[in-house]
């Protein structure tokens, strides 16, 4: 006969639970000649999560279910245009996140007043769609994180003319038979560049991609070391031409390449010259590179087609303004070279886009290719680029495109758009977040440029913490507020402050959006 001490779900009210010690087993020895007692340990494990599990029962039970929030949610007031769908899921994230909470926490949950607070609240700052318009006082030109290049005021009507009805996208209306969908920029990129023929295909590197694969696949294409650039998000030119089929041949030095590099290279398996515009980065001190012209010699030499990858790529030249040479397609055009290709949303100033242009024998290839299809651009982005292209040709681009207007408006206009964001500050709220006028640097961004630094003016607010506080409740607000956390400056008077501060630059916030912004930086700390 056995006997044992119980240890099951009531042990906590025995002697176990009190530190006497269990009973033993009777019976035979186990194996090993020696038998097991069983510790008061074993009846606190045992004991333990049934106290756990009971905590953690009473945690989910105090959450409120998916329709008793949805029902305190709507008590709270009307949400326009949301609908219940997204709503719904609003409500399962604020669920789930306070379920975490409280069991990370061993807290318990919050009532069903605050979590509804909380649904509301992000409803009103999200808005009905995800993707919104953002104020964006970062003094980054061409942010790409923000989408870049702003529309001009002509873009934005000939998107608006070309959605609310049928086009004559694919139509030829003279000739009354099927048309190109790039015969609307195919003659403007001819005027604007000098080159034979164009095509426009969704992104650089989709140019790249296209123009790779139908000249080089499963052969050689010799490049420069020094010109094997990464562009956002980690894509690699090597990485593209491994895609494409083609065999990357590198030649010559990270700061130095030499024509004689490229000519002692070439085999019969060479079937492209590539250049790659270093546009996100410069390489100083002892360098040397081949210029596209050189190349173009070489290549009709040896009956090898050349390529300039550009990539910002410009349209005009912005020495005039201060900025360094930046090499231009029409200068890339005249050079020889046999195929151009740069982004449309970069110093262009147009719709995301590849652009590339040269002589049509190439560019044919590449228009016949099937990959061309998948990479092809939409009406949308034609009616941009059109637009945008019209601009440069009538000679009025640098009064109509924002980007470019950005890049040349005189400090004096962008100081005077700061003044005017602070006068716009209640002058208790100046006092508080110590606000002030204050230059400083921006830059072009989008991967362009990476040397340029643009006089600047703009906002600086908060301190510290408080600066903190503030970027993140601008962030949040409705239209959302970009700015950047500026290291500690010594101010008019000589002295150096000792903490970080907001600075809202006003480069890159547009004069429509003075109110806006001031309205913005008010109703945040506000909320501080």
């Amino acid at each position: 006969m056995r006997t044992s001490t119980s240890c099951g779900p009531d042990s906590w009210k025995t002697p176990c639970a009190a530190g006497a010690r269990p009973a033993t087993r009777s019976g035979p020895p186990r194996r090993g000649g020696t038998r097991r007692r069983r510790s008061s340990r074993a009846c606190d494990r045992k004991s333990r999560p049934r106290s756990v599990s009971v905590d953690r029962a009473a945690t989910l039970r105090g959450l409120p279910s998916v329709d008793a929030l949805l029902r305190r949610v709507a008590e709270r007031g009307e949400l326009p245009g949301i609908t219940r769908a997204r709503l719904t899921a609003l409500v399962r994230q604020a669920l789930d996140e306070e379920r975490s909470r409280a069991l990370t926490a061993g807290a318990s949950p919050a009532t069903v007043d605050a979590l509804a607070a909380r649904v509301v609240e992000r409803v009103r700052q999200g808005g009905v769609f995800s993707l919104r318009p953002v104020i964006n006082a970062t003094g980054v030109v061409l942010h790409t994180n923000l989408g870049r290049s702003l529309m001009s005021p002509l873009a934005l009507e000939r998107l608006a003319a070309v959605a609310e009805a049928y086009s004559n996208l694919e139509l030829d209306l003279v000739r009354k038979e099927r048309g190109s969908r790039y015969s609307h920029v195919e003659a403007l990129l001819q005027r604007l560049t000098a080159a034979e023929d164009a095509l426009v295909v969704n992104n650089n590197a989709a140019a790249v991609l296209l123009a790779l694969e139908t000249l080089a696949h499963g052969r050689e294409v010799i490049v420069s070391r020094g010109e094997l650039i990464e562009i956002g998000g980690e894509f690699r030119i090597p990485d593209i031409m491994l895609r494409s089929g083609a065999v990357l041949r590198e030649v010559g030095a990270t700061n130095r390449t030499h024509l004689r590099d490229y000519a002692e290279a070439i085999t019969p398996a060479t079937a492209l010259l590539l250049k790659v515009h270093t546009s996100n980065y410069r390489v100083v001190g002892f360098t040397a590179e081949v210029s596209s012209g050189e190349l173009v010699e070489l290549g009709r030499e040896r009956g090898i087609p050349v390529m300039e990858d550009l990539g910002s790529g410009s349209l005009v030249d912005l020495r005039p303004w201060g900025f360094p040479h930046e090499p231009t397609v029409q200068e890339a055009v005249a050079s020889g070279v046999d195929l151009v290709s740069f982004s449309g949303d970069k110093l262009l100033g147009g719709p995301q886009a590849g652009i590339v242009v040269g002589r049509r024998a190439v560019v044919s290839r590449l228009k016949k290719n099937p990959w061309n299809r998948a990479l092809r651009i939409d009406k949308f982005t034609i009616a941009a680029l059109e637009a945008t292209l019209y601009a440069y040709e009538a000679g009025s681009a640098f009064d109509t495109v924002p980007t470019l207007r950005m890049l040349t408006e005189p400090i004096t206009a962008v100081r005077s758009r700061a003044r005017r964001a602070l006068r716009r500050l209640s002058p208790a709220l100046r006092e508080r977040l110590r606000a002030s006028v204050v230059d400083d640097r921006a830059q072009v961004g989008g991967g362009a440029l990476p040397t340029v630094e643009l006089p600047t003016a703009g906002l600086v607010v908060g301190v510290g913490a408080e600066a903190m506080r503030l970027d993140d409740a601008l962030r949040a607000g409705d239209p959302p507020v970009m700015g950047r956390i500026v290291r500690p400056r010594t101010d008019a008077k000589g002295t150096r402050e000792r903490d970080e501060r907001l600075l809202l630059d006003c480069r890159t916030v547009l004069p429509a959006q003075v109110p806006a912004l001031a309205a913005a930086l008010t109703a945040a700390a506000a909320r501080l």
